[in-house]
């Protein structure tokens, strides 16, 4: 009887074991993995908008454990990306359209692939600022939101290709010609298609007052001092032009305006200035406007000789008064100078007196 009651519960016992081996709701049945594809597959681009060509690419799906993404552009490991479920991959384009696969796969191993459009296109350049320094050798730099580079054209030769400039780069000093005004252009690339530019006229002679882009500095000193563009107070006779130079003489006797120079006045190209001038009172009728050229090159020769005064024959209507350097025999025919300063009636105290000028230029 002790023999038949050890067997039975041997066999209890291995039915036990048996049955302990087996999780449950866990067997060998793999049939639910054919029905565990993926679904709602999508992306989402965020394409930076600073001219960087930077892309993140997120795909999004239901059952995916990962994705593979080709970005339609580069090569060998650069073209493509790897990534799990929940993370993203970014990209650098150049500006243009592409086509971006995605190839899913879910937990049975299946996978999908879906392709996507992408057209990267880059912002034009704002707020463009071109700085300039020095006379007749100009230096050039440029900034501009959005900028991955400039082109610079200094305006001097027919047919002219564009100089490159990085941002944040000053170019060397470009010598110009005698002579002028030129227009000098800064072009910033976007590094597409988008650009914007920004033209200096180069104020030198000869002056018109009627050019938009060319910076008309006359600085002033004495108290009560003024200059400033404006119409043409008598647009007929000699001077029918739209601008002209208003000059408004301060308090002091040797009030006056200045205006420096981005090409010089060279004696080699002619020793004479010549400029329309209109005074609508008369009793400044034999009032004298000086006309003095500083800033030589070399400082030779020095501020103060390179003087000239002419006076007024008229009122009410335009004249033309010749102020010819070529009578101070202190001046070198190579000289240059790199500033333009006006004075009139500069030997008596009194401010408010108005004359108007244009046409500023140098010839023989």
């Amino acid at each position: 009887m002790k023999k038949l009651t050890f067997i039975y519960s041997f066999i209890f016992m291995l039915f036990v074991v048996v049955g302990c081996t087996q999780k449950d709701g866990i067997d060998q049945d793999l049939k639910f993995l054919d029905n565990a594809v993926s679904g709602n597959v999508n992306k989402i681009f965020d394409i930076s908008n600073d001219n960087s060509g930077k892309v993140k690419i997120t795909p999004t799906g239901n059952g995916v454990t990962s994705f593979v993404i080709s970005f339609g552009h580069g090569t060998g490991s650069g073209a493509s990306a790897t990534v799990l479920a929940g993370a993203s991959a970014t990209h650098v384009y150049p500006e243009g359209d592409y086509t971006v696969s995605i190839v899913t796969a879910d937990i049975a191993g299946h996978e999908t692939t879906a392709t996507y459009p992408l057209k990267v296109t880059y912002r034009a350049p704002e707020k463009l600022l071109v700085t300039t320094s020095g006379v007749g050798a100009i230096k050039v730099s440029a900034t501009a939101l959005y900028a991955n580079s400039f082109l610079v054209y200094y305006g001097d030769v027919a047919g002219e290709v564009g100089t490159p400039m990085a941002v944040g780069q000053e170019l060397p000093a470009h010598a110009y010609p005698d002579g002028g005004p030129f227009d000098l252009k800064v072009v910033a690339l976007s590094g597409g298609a988008a650009t914007i530019q920004s033209i200096k006229t180069l104020f030198g002679l000869p002056a018109t007052f009627e050019i938009a882009t060319m910076n008309y500095f006359f600085g002033t000193f004495g108290s009560g001092q003024l200059f400033a563009t404006v119409a043409n107070p008598n647009a007929t006779g000699l001077n029918t032009s739209a601008k002209v130079g208003k000059f408004t003489r301060g308090s002091e006797g040797w009030s006056g305006t200045y205006s420096p120079l981005d090409i010089p006045i060279s004696f080699a190209s002619g020793k004479k200035i010549k400029m329309l001038a209109y005074n609508p009172d008369p009793a400044l009728v034999g009032k004298k406007l000086n006309v003095e050229l500083e800033a030589a090159f070399g400082g030779s020769p020095a501020n103060g000789v390179a003087v000239l005064k002419v006076a007024f024959t008229t009122s009410g209507a335009w004249e033309e008064l010749v102020f010819d350097f070529s009578t101070i025999a202190a001046i070198p025919v190579s000289a240059k100078f790199g500033q333009l300063v006006l004075r009139f009636n500069d030997s008596s105290d009194g401010a408010g007196a108005v004359i108007y000028v244009d046409n500023i230029r140098l010839t023989n």
